[in-house]
């Protein structure tokens, strides 16, 4: 055999010389009959491209080196730079130099395009009919988990030049040089053991030397089969969390649409992001893995057994394997919905900790705490029975499945293996050895212990890579549960994007998210509605609560206005329509067209701090580079904070760059304040503000609102408070009708308002009279009610003689006590 290998490869060797040897002499030959024409515009070529090649990498070497520098003096800062195309460079650390990092944003027509793939499915099964909701349908192996995968797909891999498609390509030529590694250490495994049951020394240390090779090799093989795995769910997860965030965190207000005008996701919006899209891309990773390998090992190995053991063996694997699919598919529990009812209840135990966390505050002044406690007990109940009952039905499902998988497939590759044995004509290559063999019996019995050494090899392959296929059935379920979950998201996300809401089941209802007719205009010079129903709208699929039939107004530029009335009567609600968080269902609402600087700015009824320094406070929701870029520094900051009477925070709290939870560190009045240095600083054409002086002194309220005019900020305030009159020029007055829907715009200073404010003095002049007359009124009706309840020692006192003509109880007294008080204190007021 040895003598058989040298003259092989001698043989080789000569062809390959011999094939030298023709094209070297047919370059020669070709050469020579090259005219010199063409010699010199070869040579010349050859230049002309030595020298571009050169330049070309001068040119790329110097850029590389400018961008490392300008790398090296951003990353100080984690600044990141904003390009022409919307996407942000970032520079991060990485060795001893930077790295370059270019976050490119989704485009809108990536969205439009994307939309008829997640709000105009298929009528197929699964997916409803197109008049419910995503959320509504149910997870399972169908062909709706198949439109939903796609779909996921398009975005995960946008094109087949991306880095994603990339990395699949790795993956993929790694798992079938897996395949064949799997090939040569069968036939390696049948070899040694010949050699071993031979007693032939020299080729059965040759073939352990051979088999430490390979295993090196192959150890390598499957660590990166794990490595590209890992990189492609990281990949996948990027592509998706980056979709997802430029579809959520938008200028549509997306963010605040999804939970409060959509009932898609609900209140879990985080868990979607979160947890179950980590989950969907995890498990699609793995898929390609799980049943792109085994299928190609299914094919490969099939053959070779085919090979080896013939067509009987063949037709007996292959109605093994159909016959075990339908039997697991048939016995599988819904893997799919019982995971997206696990994600689901995941999600409730979640927001009921964050829920916790949020109010701990409230909860702690209330002693709430064994209530809260059993909220959490029942829900995580909820969830223990939930996933005990999964583990149950997986108990019984991975009995069924080994013993089958393992044990029957293992008994049946047997009998296949010996088919060559004890029935060669049905062997294959090995049956014909079989009949073909002159050779004594011990050559026989070592050709034997070969073929089964590697068929079994083959079988166990074989084996794993068909219980993997199997396996994948469950695989597939769960990634069925995690794709409803993601696809959900995304189709709601879509749907609030589109304001493509879903009509009601009766489809006549007023106020319907479906059919909204009002018109919004941007990049009008002032505020103006034109009537415009305030409208609370409701999740799907109930309608909206009409607060307001009609509502018309107009503010220009230097016309402050001020919007009073009793709580519930919509004061908020028009700021939310104003800034776009609540639909138009009727008429025009007309506003500036940017929200922030030279536009309109909004100051909520709740301050927000965001997570940062004390700069980021100031300036949110700019950022520092923003800031620089306004050509703005700290001392404008200073300036800011001191027409806000908050000069004292940087030397208080430690710098601009000092970190702090700033919703527990400043007080509710400085919160507020930090909201109209936000304002100052942005210096908007016209301002919002809802309630944002309720918990500022009297006198820092009107400085803070003298400013604002005096940089030339139009305001708009929603308050209850009388004393903002006077920094106003008009006021909505809301709630005046029996119902609460009637409202009222007047100037403020007019005469009716002046006699109105004279009438009202009057009234209490008139109150003011009769003070001394209360005042007496009430020590008589202390001294009868001492009388009553007094306790002598012995003889108790007699009744006051009223009591025996008229009888007044002494909650009659005591009410009318009260109401004493009540007019003394007014009247002195």
């Amino acid at each position: 055999m040895a003598a058989q290998s040298t003259l092989r490869h001698s043989a080789s060797e000569e062809i390959i010389i011999a094939f030298v040897d023709k094209y070297q002499k047919l370059f020669q030959d070709r050469l020579r009959k090259s005219s010199r024409r063409t010699k010199i515009l070869a040579t010349i070529a050859l230049a002309t491209t030595l020298i571009f090649a050169a330049e070309g990498s001068k040119r790329w070497w110097k850029r590389r080196r400018a961008e490392k520098e300008q790398g090296r003096k951003l990353v100080r800062t984690n600044s990141w730079l904003l390009n022409k195309d919307g996407s942000r460079t970032i520079y991060v650390p990485y060795k001893d130099s930077t790295s370059k990092v270019v976050i490119r944003r989704t485009k809108a027509l990536t969205f439009e395009a994307h939309r008829r793939l997640f709000l105009n499915p298929p009528k197929v099964s699964g997916l409803g009919d197109g008049t419910v909701p995503s959320a509504q349908t149910k997870p399972g192996l169908n062909l709706a988990f198949l439109h939903q995968f796609l779909s996921l797909m398009s975005i995960m891999i946008p094109r087949w030049t991306s880095k994603e498609a990339g990395l699949l390509v790795s993956h993929g030529v790694f798992l079938m040089l897996r395949t064949y590694l799997s090939l040569v250490v069968a036939r390696l495994d049948g070899e040694i053991v010949r050699d071993l049951v031979a007693g032939n020394g020299k080729l059965f240390l040759w073939g352990i030397v051979k088999w430490c090779g390979l295993g090196g090799f192959a150890s390598y093989t499957n660590s990166m089969i794990k490595f590209l795995e890992s990189k492609v769910s990281i990949a996948f997860r990027t592509r998706l969390t980056r979709y997802i965030h430029d579809l959520y965190l938008n200028d549509n207000l997306n963010y605040y649409k999804l939970s409060n005008l959509d009932g898609g996701v609900g209140q879990g919006a985080d868990q979607f992001i979160t947890q179950d899209l980590t989950l969907f891309c995890a498990s699609a990773a793995n898929l390609y893995s799980s049943l792109g390998k085994p299928f190609v090992d299914i094919c490969v190995f099939n053959y070779q057994l085919y090979q080896s053991l013939g067509p009987l063996a063949l037709t007996g694997l292959l109605s093994n394997y159909f016959l075990t699919a339908s039997i697991l598919r048939k016995l599988s529990p819904p893997f799919g919905k019982l995971k997206a009812v696990e994600g689901r209840k995941e999600g409730d135990f979640r927001a009921l900790h964050a829920r916790l966390i949020a109010n701990a505050e409230e909860v702690a002044f209330y002693g709430g705490a064994e209530m809260e406690k059993s909220f959490l007990n029942r829900e995580f109940k909820s969830l223990k029975t939930w996933m005990e009952g999964i583990y149950m039905l997986k108990i019984r499902y991975n009995i069924l499945e080994d013993f089958i998988l393992k044990y029957s497939w293992s008994a049946y590759g047997y009998l296949l293996s010996s088919l060559p044995v004890f029935l060669p004509a049905w062997g294959g290559l090995g049956g014909a050895g079989e009949m073909a063999e002159t050779a004594e019996k011990g050559h026989r019995e070592r050709n034997r212990m070969k073929d089964f050494i590697t068929n079994k090899r083959l079988m166990l392959s074989l084996a794993d890579a068909g219980g993997r296929m199997m396996y994948s059935i469950k695989d597939l379920s769960e990634l069925a549960g995690y794709t409803s979950r993601v696809y959900t998201l995304i189709s709601t996300l879509h749907r609030t994007h589109a304001n493509a809401y879903f009509p009601r089941p009766t489809g006549n209802e007023l106020y319907s998210l479906s059919d909204i007719q009002g018109t919004i205009q941007k990049g009008f010079d002032g505020v103006r509605l034109e009537n415009v129903p305030v409208v609370a709208p409701s999740l799907w699929p109930q309608g909206g609560e009409e607060l307001i039939e009609s509502l018309g107004l107009i503010v220009r530029r230097g016309e402050h206005l001020l919007i009073s009335g009793p709580n519930g009567v919509g004061k908020t609600a028009i700021s939310r329509i104003l800034a776009g968080l609540w639909p138009v269902y009727r008429g025009l609402v007309s506003r500036p067209k940017s929200i922030g600087e030279d536009g309109i700015m909004f100051l909520p009824q709740r301050p927000y701090l965001s997570i940062g320094t004390l700069r980021d406070q100031v300036i949110y929701p700019d950022g520092e580079l923003d800031m620089r870029l306004k050509r703005k520094s700290e001392d404008d900051l200073k300036s800011v904070l001191d027409a806000a009477r908050l000069g004292y925070l940087p030397d208080r709290e430690g710098g601009w760059d000092t970190r702090k939870e700033w919703k527990d560190v400043l007080s509710g009045g400085e919160k507020q304040r930090v909201g109209f240095a936000r304002l100052l600083y942005h210096e908007p054409q016209y301002a919002i503000i809802d309630e944002g002086t309720s918990a500022v002194s009297s006198d820092v309220e009107g400085l803070l609102y003298e400013t604002c005019k005096e940089r030339g900020i139009t305001l708009i305030t929603i308050s209850t408070r009388a004393s903002l009159k006077k920094y106003h020029t008009f006021n909505l007055v809301l709630g005046m009708g029996g119902n609460g829907d009637e409202w009222e715009f007047e100037r403020i200073g007019t005469e009716r308002e002046k006699m109105q404010v004279e009438r009202e003095l009057q009234e209490l002049r008139e109150r003011l009279a009769q003070v001394e007359q209360w005042k007496s009124r009430r020590e008589e009706i202390e001294k009868e009610l001492a009388q009553v309840w007094t306790e002598s020692g012995e003889d108790p006192l007699s009744p006051p003689p009223y009591t025996v003509e008229e009888t007044q109880p002494e909650s009659a007294l005591s009410e009318e006590l009260v109401k004493v008080d009540d007019e003394v204190k007014s009247g002195s007021e």
